[in-house]
Parts: C-alpha cells; sequence; structure tokens
C-alpha cells in the first residue's frame, strides 16, 4: 500500500521541482515568459503546470520562497562559528551574494506580483538574524551607527536590493557585486572603508 502510494507521489514531486527549475530558466530568460511557454520548455501540457500552481503569480511566489529558503541556508552556514561582527556579515553578503545574483533578475520580476513587502515579509527570519550580529557589534564597538540595529538592518537589506537593480541595469559589473555588496554593507555599519576592503580580499582570497 505504501509503495502505491510513494510512487505517483514521487513523481508528482517531480514533475513539481522540473517546472519550478524550467520556470525559473525561462523566466529569467524572458520576464513575461507566459504558463503555456513553460510549460512547453518542461516538456508537460499547461494543465499540469496549473496542476502544481493555480496561477502564474502562484508559481513566482514560490519559486521567491525557493530563493529566500537557499538565502537563509546560505546567511546561516558563512556565519556559523564566526565570533567577529565584521568578518560575519562580510562572510553572509559574500555568500548570500552568491546565491542572489543568480535570483536578482527574479526579484525585480518579483516586485510585479509579489510586492516588496511580500518579499521583505518573507526575509524576516534572516533580518532577526542580522539584527543579533548588528546589536552584538554596536555594543562591541565594531561597528558604529546613529542607527539601532534594527534600522540598519532594514538599510543594509535596502542597500542590497539596490545593488541587485544597479547590476540589473548595467550600472555595475557583475564580476565586482559581491565585493563591492560587503564593503557597503559593511562601511554602513560604520567599518572603515579600509578596514571593510582588507577584509573582503582576505575572505575572496
Amino acid at each position: 500500500m505504501t509503495a502505491m502510494t510513494t510512487g505517483p507521489t514521487s513523481r508528482a514531486d517531480a514533475n513539481r521541482r522540473r517546472i519550478l527549475d524550467v520556470a525559473l530558466a525561462e523566466l529569467l530568460r524572458d520576464p513575461d515568459a507566459s504558463m503555456d511557454q513553460i510549460a512547453r520548455a518542461a516538456g508537460v501540457v499547461r494543465r499540469t503546470v496549473y496542476g502544481h500552481f493555480p496561477s502564474r503569480e502562484a508559481l513566482i511566489a514560490t519559486l521567491v520562497d525557493d530563493a529566500v529558503a537557499a538565502v537563509e541556508a546560505v546567511h546561516t552556514a558563512a556565519r556559523d562559528g564566526v565570533a567577529d561582527p565584521a568578518e560575519a556579515v562580510a562572510r553572509s553578503v559574500l555568500a548570500v551574494w552568491d546565491i542572489a545574483d543568480r535570483y536578482r533578475l527574479l526579484t525585480a520580476l518579483a516586485q510585479r506580483t509579489v510586492t516588496m513587502q511580500g518579499i521583505r515579509e518573507r526575509l524576516a527570519p534572516l533580518r532577526r538574524d542580522a539584527v543579533a550580529h548588528l546589536r552584538q557589534g554596536l555594543d562591541d564597538g565594531v561597528f558604529v551607527s546613529p542607527l539601532p540595529a534594527e534600522a540598519l538592518a532594514y538599510v543594509q537589506e535596502q542597500t542590497i536590493f539596490a545593488l541587485m537593480e544597479a547590476v540589473n541595469d548595467g550600472l555595475l559589473p557583475t564580476e565586482e557585486a559581491g565585493r563591492s555588496a560587503a564593503v557597503t554593507v559593511l562601511t554602513s555599519a560604520g567599518v572603515p572603508a579600509s578596514r571593510a576592503a582588507a577584509l573582503v580580499r582576505e575572505l575572496i582570497a
């Protein structure tokens, strides 16, 4: 009985995963890609796509959820065991950027359907962790800012979104974006620019 239910469920899960993977590739290639285009690219009929996702907006929202989960995972792994708040922030930004760079066009697309508020709500757990590290850094004197940790975390989050847009608009070379993001986030917390740049160079090396 278990085998009978596991097989179809596994196939359905595999189909769903394939649709999501193909949808991400198609939407990054063509932000206006329709559900029909995604179905054809995935090698399934349109009805199969709608069986998993009732609308294009629901499909994009699920892709955003996947992106947030991936970002949270690398953010946590990058900070694990790092005592110095500045190094923890730098490692986190560099790791997150590697993932976020894949999704930066998706973020711009999602703003049409999920809204920035919806994206921010999804990032709430990651933001709480960032606030804790910023508060520690402010208390220890590693960071210096007129802003409380909560506001500083918001500023840094918006800075990363802005840098994604800068890359999308061709204002910032992709190959420099991760390093620039890490240095910018550190300096926004009051870390001297020379120290921030040196720390990021060391971590990249």
